[in-house]
């Protein structure tokens, strides 16, 4: 296409044709505020409804104002975006959303990071002419993410993002004027659809209609009980995205200052969900290994691809959308789900702590984590192997909180032997990550040779499905990448129809892994921070000294005092689980 001139706020503007006035004006620094609008072009998301018209510009010759966002430019267009009648305009479109919003703004779980709060607070509101019915939603909350449709605007965000790029099809527009709001089918429990819990609408929402449900205030009671243990693992994406809520560049490794802030925080034990990673990648890659040999022997009956099964989102949406295939994943537990099991099955008894005295609580980028640890097949005799798990973000809010600032604390180690963990266990991060650090052990313990080389760069990328073929001995191992749940939709339709066939298949369900999850800093649509966390986690692994899951001590250790070795009887009983169809449960 060819780009063409406009003229917007008086100054000449080259830009692309087709490009719409909003992008036009941005990339000359011209700001036009918006609420709907959100453009993530490196996953192909773009949210430009005009729903809300807080955008609108006057177009010299055009009768009515336009929205910006969803205006293309065309040559020699003159612009105006900050006329008195725009900016009247956009007060009164401002006003008239305010006037049926709740204005609970002090116990918002959205207070001081909402867009409407801003703009309200950019335009001077402080009274509303306009006086709109407030509709009473119900108000549901869930294990992992709480919906507030009061406070819904209609940007439909969160339905773009459901629905376009993670193919749940769980979210759509009800009702009408007023009325209407997201939500979900017959007003159902999310539980009750084939929601997945992986929190990207939450990501979207610019204002308090989606967020997470906060755990943070159980953690308070619990470090204040002195009658707990109270221990805390941290998942590997965390610890490059958290410093961006301390003014730190996204992909920032801040692991030993965060260590020191949950030692003052109050946590017993502070451990490393990564130290779990790598005893995932043992049963994971034993797993692989076993299988693909039994498929080279000529066994019929051996079921291939077999898929990582390290996030819960994505075991959701298999247990959704795939019930006949869930003979094929693994069957080991996440590292979250690991972790919480060797704490209180090996760990705990090993110091005499009672199951019911220790308080585990995980770190995590993702909102399905929270919901992964209330499954009930993580319990025994009703008390969670993992009791609750609190996001990136509301670690963030609760170290502020505790006037704890990571730029000013020095750094520590994590606590040993649950601290310890290898280059390819903090991969686990982003996307191919978990395959590859499979991969670097399978073909270790496949050939008895060295792998000189461990880093595995075609698996590595944010594009939706990447294909890798490695020489593992005499074979040639296909391995296939999902980024993201549409990738993982196309990926698995393939296998199902027979027109590609993978020996291994890695699935992530949010775009960049779990460096991009629903629970990490707010993006605000800058898909550049995702790939900067994802960066930041390949340079700690090219920095350990042990990069493959094998060489972990401590590991080596766990199996020689109490779990035998990969796949063994007691290992089935501690790391492993079974999936369940959810095809019928709506």
């Amino acid at each position: 296409m060819k780009n063409v001139i406009v003229i917007i706020d008086g100054k000449e503007i080259e830009a692309l044709a087709g490009t719409t006035i909003l992008e036009a004006a941005k990339t000359a620094g011209i700001k036009i505020p918006s609420l709907c609008y959100m453009n993530i072009p490196e996953i192909g998301f773009k949210n430009d409804c005009a729903s809300c018209r807080i955008c609108v510009v006057e177009v010299v010759g055009r009768k009515n104002l336009v929205p910006a966002c969803a205006t293309p430019v065309s040559p020699g267009m003159i612009i105006n975006t900050n006329t008195m009648e725009v900016l009247e305009k956009r007060r009164n479109v401002l006003e008239l959303m305010l006037s049926n919003h709740p204005t609970d703004c002090l116990i918002c779980a959205k207070n001081g990071k909402c867009d409407l709060q801003t703009l309200a607070m950019e335009f001077g509101i402080r009274d509303i002419r306009f006086k709109g019915k407030i509709f009473e939603y119900r108000r549901e909350v869930s294990p992992s993410i709480v919906r507030d449709l009061d406070k819904c605007i209609m940007c439909r965000r969160c339905e773009n993002m459901c629905n376009n790029i993670q193919k749940c099809q769980v979210l759509s527009a009800v009702n009408r004027g007023f009325k209407s709001v997201v939500s979900t089918a017959f007003e159902s429990d999310l539980d009750k659809t084939n929601c997945t819990f992986c929190g990207q609408c939450v990501a979207v929402c610019p204002v308090g209609a989606l967020y997470e449900k906060d755990y943070t205030w159980g953690l308070i009671k619990d470090i204040a009980n002195p009658r707990k243990r109270v221990t805390v693992q941290v998942a590997p994406a965390v610890r490059v995205a958290i410093g961006e809520e301390f003014g730190y560049e996204p992909g920032t490794d801040v692991t030993g200052k965060l260590v020191t802030a949950l030692k003052k925080l109050g946590f017993d034990d502070v451990f490393d969900t990564d130290y779990a990673a790598d005893l995932t990648i043992m049963e994971e890659a034993a797993e692989f290994k076993q299988r693909l040999e039994k498929y080279l022997s000529g066994d019929k009956s051996v079921k291939l691809p077999i898929l990582t099964s390290c996030c819960p989102a994505w075991v959701n949406f298999i247990e959704h959308h795939y019930p006949d295939m869930l003979d094929i994943p693994s069957s080991a537990k996440s590292p979250q789900q690991m972790f919480g099991a060797v704490l209180k099955n090996i760990w705990g008894p090993a110091r005499g702590i009672k199951r019911d005295e220790i308080i585990n609580v995980s770190i995590m980028p993702c909102l399905a984590k929270k919901y992964e640890s209330s499954r009930p097949e993580f319990a025994t005799d009703g008390i969670p192997d993992v009791d609750y798990s609190i996001s990136t973000r509301e670690l963030a809010h609760l170290l502020k909180q505790s006037n704890i600032d990571l730029r000013k604390l020095d750094e520590s180690e994590f606590d040993n032997p649950l601290g310890y963990s290898t280059g390819a266990a903090v991969i686990f991060g982003r996307t191919g990550g978990v395959i590859e650090a499979a991969t670097r052990t399978l073909y270790e313990w496949v050939t008895n040779e060295t792998l000189e080389d461990v880093d595995f760069k075609a698996m590595r990328g944010m594009e939706g499905i990447k294909i890798s073929e490695v020489k593992v001995g005499d074979t040639i191992v296909k391995i296939g990448i999902a980024n993201g749940l549409s990738a993982a939709r196309d990926i698995l339709d393939r296998v199902k129809t027979g027109e590609e066939f993978f020996h291994a298949i890695e699935i992530m369900a949010c775009k960049g892994g779990c460096v991009g999850g629903g629970g990490q800093p707010y993006h605000h649509g800058n898909f550049e921070k995702i790939v900067k966390r994802a960066e930041g986690l390949q340079s700690i692994d090219n920095g350990k000294t042990f990069r493959k899951s094998h060489e972990n001590p401590y590991i080596q250790s766990l199996y020689e005092k109490y779990l035998e070795h990969p796949l063994s009887s007691e290992a089935h009983r501690i790391l492993h689980t079974k999936y369940y169809s959810k095809k019928d449960l709506k």
